[in-house]
């Protein structure tokens, strides 16, 4: 295996463990922090509300 392709896993890898941390961690968030964190990230245009 080539040093590219391996890390190329490797950051895959460790994506998907960041995805499942975060899901975890926003099923567990009460309302109104689901709310604050929905406003936070339209102010920093990590979601865009037209394109939902």
């Amino acid at each position: 295996m080539d040093f590219n392709k391996m890390y190329s896993s490797s950051d895959e890898y460790r994506r998907e463990e960041l995805i499942k941390k975060i899901e975890y961690a926003v099923n567990n968030l009460t309302l109104e922090e689901l709310e604050a964190l929905h406003y936070d990230m339209i102010t920093k245009n990590y979601i865009n509300e037209r394109n939902i």
